[in-house]
């Protein structure tokens, strides 16, 4: 699944208690502090929609500081990889 989340204040202390859940969750494969609409988001593992119910439960409806999150569910990977082309500097 991607997650949108959005957090109910953007404050220093939030963002960085949600970015230490986020890199402490299994789940999580994946994680971006985005710009837009949402605050981040989260490319998330689970083996039925049962266990991601399961995860959502006890990741963002315990927490107080998420105002909202939007799940899409992945029907294919279509092309995967976070390499970016960067070409070097010409050399004088």
């Amino acid at each position: 699944m991607l997650v949108l989340v959005s957090l109910e204040r953007e404050r220093a202390d939030i963002i960085d208690k949600f970015k230490k859940a986020v890199r402490s969750s299994g789940e999580v494969v994946n994680g971006f502090y985005v710009t837009g609409d949402a605050d981040f988001v989260l490319y998330v593992t689970a083996r039925t929609m049962e266990d991601y119910e399961e995860f959502t439960r006890k990741f963002f409806y315990v927490n107080p500081d998420i105002k909202g999150f939007k799940t899409m569910v992945v029907l294919d990977r279509i092309k995967a990889g976070f390499a970016v082309p960067v070409e070097a500097p010409p050399e004088d």
